[in-house]
């Protein structure tokens, strides 16, 4: 194990700081600094991030044309396109199915303006949280047959969907699935399934989301029908909607990924969508967006449809062409998730409460398993994502259904802990009605009585894993700074190494030795700093969700003592003026 950071072998919080530059990176670093004349900070941020001094000007600057691999590499495509371009030349009417998260809004709306602008006529169907459950399900399947359509095109679904895709066929539907969940060995009845997680694709291309399956498919389809003498969709004037899907996803943002938002956040800032556009505004989002305004602002209120409201509010807004009509579905969305913020609010309480029992009683274990009759099912979610932050550790989150008794639950992973791999394999194992997903997060449903073995064989499946994870967990510092070198310029410099999300971390610094001058609580949980270098220079920054979490307790009893930060860097730009916010994450003693 290397040497601890500053020698922070144990934070405020618990966390062993490291360096996540090796030797070798730090030389990299230096290098690059050298020949490319970069700034010392951001060359240490690339370098942390396996960039060579060779393949520099390429990754500051990633296109598609590099880094999109043929589409035919993935299994299946060639079939899926000969049947696409065939509806496509007889104008068949095609439904497509998709999933009630952000990835299905944006892989439904995606594959409707493509084939939209061949003037063919196309069906979307988001299914209903509560009333249908996650996928495509068999009183849906026939109804749209019955309304006509000649082919079922399953987008962020499907791939586990055996019986609905049979009620398919013998409604005399062809079906295409595309996907990216796990798959297993056999697979539903369709005329193609592409999903680069199925066991026999080689394509190594099993990072995408959903939508970046659907785009590659596009791009597929626009080589399939070059020459035909009618203008082709453009297909570049899409990424924004890429770049949303995959954001809000979480997938790595790495390689074609990350091509897929760099390129797709140049499209989202010229506002030529008007839904986005529109739901910029409704969220307030006045300064240029940036990458992790898709995962916290705009994800969660095309989201919001689907957990409490309109299901397939987010997929219209996304297609929509009428600004008008745009700027309401935005306004319904954002009161939407003002609704959802409050219920999570409510849930997230009793969760922890029920998380913080279990581990008095229990000890620690490998995942963290609640459940409630009185839980809202479209935030489950969420609730086990903010149990995973507190816990660092998979856990999962069920919502009893009172009429029924049936649960339907959601889980979220740590890194290195592929949890999809695990509800796959309780499903083989008869433990639970169904259920899937991908490494980092999973949908189940359950009997009551499956819920104590689900527990017993989760916990003896992940327990390794888990305890993998905790061995090299820690906070990966990649440089140290001092207030007085917080600028905007820096931060827009170090910007060049993202876009930053899942796979590609935002830069943790730690300003050293800072006198920890103010500690307000703001708002329902989170708590505002003030500090000051060595020198004299203040900063300020924001520990959000901390007031009920042992980093808010450590700050306050550290007020206008000396501490290391560690954190991210954000500008906020408020009244005409800019700061710079540290986004803290940690604090230590100096030792």
């Amino acid at each position: 194990m290397t040497a601890p950071f500053l020698n922070v072998t144990s934070s405020l919080t618990g966390r062993r700081w490291v360096a996540r530059l090796d030797e070798p990176m730090q030389r990299e670093a230096l290098a690059m600094a050298q020949v490319h004349g970069l700034p010392d900070s951001l060359a240490r941020v690339l370098a942390g991030r396996g960039v060579r001094v060779a393949d520099l000007p390429d990754y500051l600057e990633p296109t598609l044309r590099d880094l999109m691999p043929d589409p035919s590499t993935l299994r299946d495509m060639d079939a899926a396109v000969t049947r696409l371009v065939q509806a496509i030349e007889r104008r068949e009417n095609v439904a497509i199915f998709g999933d009630y998260d952000v990835d299905g809004a944006c892989s439904a709306a995606l594959l409707q303006l493509y084939l939209e602008a061949f003037g063919v006529p196309v069906r979307v169907h988001i299914p209903d949280r509560i009333a249908e459950g996650y996928g495509p399900n068999i009183p849906a399947i026939r109804a749209l047959a019955a309304e006509g359509a000649a082919l079922l095109v399953t987008v962020d679904c499907g791939i586990s969907s055996f019986e609905a895709l049979e009620a398919a066929h013998a409604a005399g539907l062809d079906s295409i699935i595309l996907d990216h969940h796990l798959a297993g060995d056999t697979l539903p009845r369709c005329i193609a399934a592409v999903n680069p997680n199925r066991q026999d694709d080689l394509s190594n291309l099993g990072q995408l989301a959903a939508c970046g399956v659907v785009y590659m498919t596009l791009v597929a389809l626009n080589r399939a029908l070059r020459g035909g003498g009618r203008p082709l969709p453009d297909l570049m004037a899409m990424l924004d909607i890429v770049a949303l899907g995959t954001v809000a996803d979480v997938v790595p943002l790495k390689g074609l990924n990350r091509a897929f938002v760099h390129q797709g956040m140049k499209v989202l800032r010229q506002r030529g969508r008007v839904g986005l556009a529109a739901l910029m505004d409704a969220a307030g989002l006045k300064e240029p967006p940036e990458a992790w305004h898709l995962g916290f602002l705009l994800g969660p209120r095309i989201n919001a449809g689907g957990r409490i409201g309109d299901a397939a509010l987010g997929s219209r807004l996304l297609v929509a062409s009428d600004a008008g009509k745009a700027q309401h579905m935005a306004h319904e969305l954002d009161q939407l998730n003002r609704e959802r913020q409050a219920i999570e609010s409510l849930m997230v309480t009793e969760a922890e409460g029920m998380a913080d029992a279990q581990e008095v009683a229990q000890g620690r274990r490998a995942i963290i398993i609640t459940a409630s009759t009185a839980w809202h099912p479209g935030v489950i979610g969420l609730v086990a994502s903010r149990l995973k932050e507190r816990f660092q550790r998979p856990a999962l989150a069920i919502a009893w259904d009172a009429d029924t008794g049936q649960g339907v639950g959601s889980a979220r992973s740590v890194a290195g802990v592929d949890l999809g791999r695990a509800v796959r394999a309780a499903v083989e194992a008869g433990l639970l009605v169904k259920g899937g997903g991908h490494a980092m997060a999973a949908g189940l449903s359950l009997r009551p009585e499956q819920l104590a073995p689900l527990q017993a064989f989760l916990e003896a499946r992940l327990t390794e894993a888990v305890a993998a994870a905790d061995e090299s967990a820690g906070l990966s510092i990649d440089a140290t700074l001092t207030a007085g070198s917080l600028t905007a310029g820096l931060v827009e410099e170090l910007r060049r190494a993202g876009p930053f999300g899942q796979g590609n971390p935002e830069p943790m610094i730690v300003l050293p030795a800072h006198i920890l001058t103010d500690v307000i609580p703001v708002g329902q949980d989170h708590m505002r700093i003030r500090f000051r270098d060595g020198a004299g220079a203040a900063g300020e920054g924001i520990a959000f969700r901390a007031q009920r979490q042992s980093l808010g307790a450590a700050l306050l009893a550290h007020k206008g003592k000396p501490v290391h930060l560690a954190g991210t860097l954000k500008v906020d730009r408020w009244g005409g003026r800019e700061r710079v916010d540290l986004r803290l994450i940690d604090i230590a003693e100096p030792r």
